[in-house]
């Protein structure tokens, strides 16, 4: 969410950043908020008016009775009742339209940072790098269904009986190379210096409305029947919740977590669901990370979070490129993202892994965290990345590391998660 301030001030540069993505119809919304905002101060300056004229009747009235002027002294208390009644009818106005602004400014987006490249959607996304080697094999890759199917490390088809389409059961060898993966993850961020932290797994809705776009909200998360509790789509939901209205002291900063959690998605609309395997799923499991910060230094902990997936994957032995979304990509709130894509050698293409954005202050303007610095008080900025998702990381890692034979090369960094120590092509 934005400062109102630059709409009062600066409404062309909100009108201009709307138009930047592309979302004409969001233009009227400007122009309505600030009309609404003008009547609001109105109506706050009128009650405030009034309150001061309360005031005064009051010391009018102490000032007769003084004077023994019972007559002047009742016409002011006449006065003086109707008072209240006047400033809670105002009241009654501007609590409406504050949640009327309110909501309006929660659809309108964020500001893009400079940099982004304006662009209507995925399809015009700009390459800022690729790490390893894109390799095909001359022997062809089963697709990854297959590939674990054979190896008796899934169960789609009970999964489908028991919870629909979208649900797997993980399996023997398989299942600890899942496993695996994300406790190497875990592991190197910890090193790098982030706490790790187990969050809950659902949470309220005023948690929801300030950590992502509305629209995205009916699309992907699951409500509780009949509580005030949503499973989370991911961990940076609960995690940047935790901060809530809360002040945070500029020595606290930066903020530096990473998470695991399960994650649920509706994935309504999605294209996928119906096939086997692990494309589209409405349960998987991520590490994530996430950073709390000054402003000035979100950008530096951007480029450092991205290079800390770039690691993962390269220790992996997963070839990735980078893609910077583009404006029309990005989702209302966020103000800088990239997408980390991972190489199938069976498709020869890359797909999206994971990503990486910055909120800027956006999101901290929903949840009200704030810090207390030297300057006074300000929002923080907000960041999040993946560093692994699996199952989808593990059809990456499958298709990267399958061997002519049928075999899954384990790449070094796994074996002691895995026990596979003491040799580096397993048949599992």
């Amino acid at each position: 969410m934005i400062d109102i301030k630059l709409i009062r001030e600066h409404p062309e540069l909100v009108k201009k950043n709307i138009e930047k993505k592309f979302q004409q119809e969001k233009l009227p919304l400007v122009d309505k908020v600030r009309k609404l905002d003008v009547k609001w101060r109105e109506l706050k300056t009128e009650a405030d008016s009034l309150r001061a004229e309360r005031n005064k009747i009051s010391e009018d009235i102490n000032q007769a009775k003084k004077a023994k002027d019972e007559k002047k002294a009742q016409e002011l208390l006449k006065k003086a009742k109707r008072i209240p009644e006047q400033i809670a009818e105002i009241e009654s106005q501007t609590t409406g339209m504050e949640e009327e602004i309110k909501q309006i400014m929660y659809s309108i987006p964020n500001i893009i940072h400079s940099s982004v490249p304006v662009g209507r959607n995925s399809e015009e996304n700009v390459e800022l790098k690729k790490v390893g080697e894109p390799r095909v094999p001359s022997f062809p890759i089963p697709h990854h269904a297959e590939i674990v199917e054979k190896m008796k490390g899934v169960d789609f088809d009970s999964a489908r009986d028991i919870s629909g389409n979208g649900f797997y059961f993980l399996r023997g060898k398989i299942a600890l190379v899942h496993v695996a993966m994300l406790a190497f993850a875990r592991d190197y961020m910890v090193k790098q210096g982030f706490e790790f932290v187990i969050p809950p797994f659902m949470i309220r809705r005023k948690v929801v409305e300030g950590v992502m776009s509305f629209k995205e909200v009916e699309n992907m998360m699951y409500k509780v029947e009949g509580e005030d509790l949503y499973l989370i789509g991911t961990s940076e939901h609960s995690m940047i919740g935790r901060f809530m209205d809360k002040t945070l002291d500029e020595n606290e900063l930066p903020i530096a977590m990473t998470s695991y959690s399960p994650c649920f998605r509706k994935e309504v609309g999605s294209h996928g669901l119906e096939e086997k395997g692990f494309y589209r799923l409405h349960q998987f499991e991520k590490q994530e990370m996430i950073v709390i910060c000054e402003p000035k230094d979100s950008y530096k902990w951007y480029d450092k979070m991205m290079q800390f997936t770039i690691d993962v994957f390269r220790a992996l032995e997963i070839p990735i490129r980078v893609l910077e979304c583009c404006s029309g990509d990005l989702a209302d709130l966020k103000a800088k993202s990239c997408d980390i894509e991972a190489w199938s050698p069976r498709q020869k293409k890359y797909w999206e892994a994971g990503s990486l954005t910055n909120m800027e202050e956006g999101q901290a303007r929903r949840l009200n965290i704030k810090i207390d610095g030297k300057t006074g008080k300000y929002f923080a900025h907000t960041l999040n990345n993946t560093v692994l998702a699996s199952p989808r990381a593990l059809i990456a890692f499958l298709e990267n590391n399958y061997q002519k034979d049928g075999s899954i090369k384990i790449p070094k960094v796994l074996w002691p998660y895995t026990g596979f120590k003491e040799i580096k092509s397993v048949k599992i």
